[in-house]
């Protein structure tokens, strides 16, 4: 029977100075070198591993998502640190407001997207009855 210990996710980085940077200073996460590349301590307590690639190309979907009570504070704040949201485009299947902010009325939940400095796509996120806990 499989029965792992731990887990904890990963990705690539083509600057690992710049992802440091980002991660502890702009965003103020934990983050210690560990191998070649850095163990960033995100919010919840887990661990995320960004490692050096000379040859990385971004993944084109979002690599790690932040949960957060009040989307549109925790929007503001990433703005007001000098991160700027993505701008996807609206479609029937996913629309967009003008600031790029995917939201459900209905539920209450929503999801805005920005990048590292290494075009890794990270989110913000707010799901219905956030604050009360995961579903």
């Amino acid at each position: 029977m499989f029965q792992p210990t731990a887990s904890f996710s990963s990705f690539s980085v083509d600057d690992v100075e710049k992802a440091r940077a980002f991660y502890r200073d702009t965003l103020g996460f934990d983050v210690a070198d560990q191998m070649d590349g850095l163990l960033i301590t995100v919010p919840g307590g887990q661990s995320v591993f960004a490692y050096p690639k000379p040859d990385h190309v971004p993944a084109t979907f979002t690599v790690l998502n932040f949960e957060v009570a009040d989307l549109d504070a925790a929007i503001a704040e990433i703005e007001r640190l000098g991160v700027h949201l993505e701008q996807y485009p609206s479609s029937p299947d996913m629309p967009v407001d003008e600031r790029g902010v995917l939201r459900d009325p209905g539920s209450g939940m929503g999801i805005a997207w920005f990048t590292d400095p290494a075009g890794n796509v990270l989110s913000v996120l707010a799901r219905a009855g956030a604050g009360a806990g995961r579903p």
